[in-house]
């Protein structure tokens, strides 16, 4: 086993078990159902947002989703790799707003999802509904359930069972795999 393969897989133990703080961005869900918070993800988005259609699958070459995306935005997407924790501005993004992926631009949360889960991740404890799919990651050993873009296919994390309520879930996204449009602008 590769030095670096067995520290990740520490770290990642390490995250999985330590306490989390639990402090939702931007306006409070409590007051709304989580139907509501799921489906009225529109009123967010500034009139005539350039966002994507539909879901209708995206594919392109690899050397297309070069030309396409930053290096690192390539390496997270296309190659699932995971950026450094605490690196990305997007941890800290508490104005209302939408995120959408980097690569093909298909809204995927609101800031009224987001958490502060503490791991140095953007984190959210639900979707956009139909926003991804999921497969299992086995890459650490123990499974853990990974998410992709549902229209371009590309890597933003993977969700797990310790977030706050309503749904107990953290999806914890690269900030490289992201796009935030604040609320009318």
């Amino acid at each position: 086993m590769k030095r670096r393969t067995f520290l990740s897989g520490l770290a990642a133990t390490a995250l999985l078990i330590g306490p989390w703080r639990f402090t939702l961005a931007g306006d409070s869900p409590s007051h709304q159902s989580l139907s509501d918070i799921r489906n009225h993800w529109k009123m967010l988005l500034a009139p005539n947002a350039d966002i994507a259609a539909s879901a209708v699958p995206l594919k392109h070459t690899a050397e297309e989703w070069r030309k396409l995306l930053t290096s690192q935005q390539y390496a997270v997407l296309r190659e699932e790799d995971t950026e450094r924790p605490f690196t990305s501005p997007l941890n800290h993004e508490k104005r209302p707003g939408v995120f959408f992926c980097a690569g093909c631009a298909l809204p995927l949360f609101t800031s009224v999802m987001k958490f502060d889960s503490g791991t140095g991740w953007p984190s959210f404890f639900t979707t956009i509904p139909d926003a991804f799919v999921t497969k299992t990651d086995l890459k650490l050993i123990f499974p853990r359930t990974e998410y992709h873009c549902v229209k371009c296919g590309g890597h933003h994390g993977h969700v797990f069972d310790d977030g706050p309520p309503p749904t107990g879930q953290r999806w914890c996204n690269n900030g490289d795999a992201l796009r935030f449009i604040p609320k009318n602008v």
